[in-house]
């Protein structure tokens, strides 16, 4: 049953940063399949297996950033609208730090078999205040401890494989299952994000050649302050011959969360409403592909579509969200230029319906030029009830240096209906009187740019600096009965990998 609520900046906040990781954060340009340098690098680094004993091999590895951060206008200084708070700082900088050393073990047991294990920590913390004005503070934990074995099944090339524990896990592209770990807040490291994996898992995957399908049970690792106890379980097939040629379809279900769904109120006239556990009960079905894009023409370009569907027996719930995109790059062109142009789309709630239509990410990898609605846009509007029109042009002057520009259009999809938890609700005069309204009566929303450059300084050692913008546009606008301030940040850190 809907009630009416008002939700605490802090912990819509929250929400919004399970998808953010990384925004703007760690080095290394992203491929189709979301696979940045830096990870690459961590992943050759982990193919090299120095012997521990007569059939036992160990992997180590310890990562760690530090980085300093600051805004301007913060969230367009919307907060001014309703009553001003002279103690918020529309001006914050700050510093983040975290490390990351891990150990990873293999062990052959003959016939194919071969048992494995990774553990792994991480300390992290926030110097000042950040934008949603936590700081001071840091959190130790535990992120990856997980088990597994893998076999062969039968003669015919089939393989078994288990595991169990903390691990990282990510469904197709990272449109709904990426990102199991919650960062900033008490945890601190707000930008940076070190923390990925979810906190308790169980997967059982099956492969055969490009040929694969898993079954997963999944617990993510929230924020004890903000733990929604949600619990997901799904199965996943797909086939893979490259990054640029694969296709899969899953589907999962939720059969636990205490998180709550905004709704909008009748004919959006009025403050949204609360749908208790709405999460709980959840299913969704999601497909994925990755095609080449006229491999005689246009130099490793490539296309993709991705598509999910959301309905709820429990409550009357359906949505949709979906994405196309494509790419190439210029690789005997100065500079080896990289271009991706695409548009996605998340359901909002109708007002003019008793069925919630609202779009739940879930845990989205929500970093620019993966899944990520713009690139300071994201940290006020999760991918519900939005559409963005994007573009990334990616440069390499030297095999050191990369430049990458991320532009952004971001509209709303539905007037009158909660954008992040219904931060937008207002008084407004439609007619004779005056009534409350919840989200924007304009869909143009912001357009956002935000430029990273990344120099690799050695194998160990990873140099970003970025800049961004986001400027405000009518449906913004409106809200503060002129034109907002554009919102501006900037950062730079460095990430050592050993």
């Amino acid at each position: 049953m809907a009630t009416q609520a008002m939700f605490l900046v802090r912990r819509s906040a929250a929400l919004a940063l399970l998808g953010w990781s990384a925004a703007c954060g760690a080095a290394g340009q992203l491929d189709p399949d979301g696979q940045g340098g830096m990870e690459r690098e961590v992943a050759r680094r982990a193919a090299v297996e120095p012997p521990v004993g007569a059939d036992w091999h160990m992997t180590r590895s310890v990562e760690a950033g530090a980085q300093i951060a600051g805004e301007n206008n913060l969230f367009w200084k919307l907060s001014n609208t309703p009553a001003r708070n002279p103690a918020f700082d529309f001006q914050p900088y700050w510093y983040e730090f975290y490390v990351k050393p891990a150990l990873g073990f293999k062990r052959n047991l003959g016939d194919g078999r071969q048992l494995y294990a990774r553990v792994s920590a991480v300390g992290s913390g926030t110097v000042r205040h950040d934008p949603f004005g936590a700081g001071d503070t840091g959190r130790i934990s535990i992120e990856e401890f997980v088990a597994g074995i893998r076999m062969p099944l039968g003669d015919a090339g089939t393989r078994l494989d288990l595991s169990a524990g903390a691990q990282n896990f990510t469904l197709g592209t990272g449109m709904l299952v990426a990102n199991g770990g919650s960062n900033g807040f008490d945890r601190g490291a707000l930008k940076l994000g070190p923390r990925k994996a979810f906190q308790n898992s169980v997967v059982a995957k099956v492969s055969h050649e490009a040929f694969s399908a898993q079954a997963f049970y999944l617990d993510p690792n929230e924020n004890p302050d903000n733990d929604s106890g949600t619990r997901l379980v799904g199965v996943d097939a797909s086939y893979t011959l490259a990054d640029d040629r694969k296709a899969g379809i899953a589907y999962g279900k939720v059969p636990r969360s205490r998180a709550a769904y905004p709704q909008a109120a009748p004919g959006g006239i009025g403050a949204p409403l609360a749908v208790p556990d709405g999460r709980k009960d959840l299913q969704f079905v999601y497909g994925y592909a990755r095609v080449p894009l006229l491999p005689g023409t246009l130099p490793k370009g490539w296309f993709g579509f991705d598509a999910a569907r959301e309905w709820n027996t429990r409550e009357p719930m359906r949505a949709w969200g979906w994405r196309t995109e494509g790419g190439f790059s210029l690789p005997d062109v100065a500079w080896t230029p990289k271009f991706t142009l695409g548009y996605q789309s998340f359901s909002g709630d109708d007002p003019r319906t008793a069925r919630n239509e609202r779009f739940d990410p879930l845990f989205f990898e929500g970093t620019p030029g993966a899944w990520a609605s713009g690139s300071k846009a994201t940290w006020v509007f999760v991918n519900s009830n939005v559409n963005a029109l994007q573009a990334t042009i990616e440069l390499h002057p030297t095999p050191k240096d990369t430049v990458i520009a991320y532009l952004a259009q971001v509209r709303a999809n539905q007037m009158g209906s909660p954008l992040q938890f219904g931060q937008a609700t207002r008084l407004d005069v439609p007619g004779d009187a005056p009534v409350v309204i919840s989200g924007v009566l304009r869909p143009m929303l912001a357009n956002d740019v935000f430029v990273k450059y990344v120099r690799v300084v050695n194998p160990n050692t990873y140099l970003t600096l970025g800049a961004s913008a986001s400027f405000a546009q009518s449906g913004i606008n409106q809200l503060v009965k002129g034109q907002a301030r554009t919102w501006t940040g900037w950062l730079a850190n460095v990430v050592w990998i050993y």
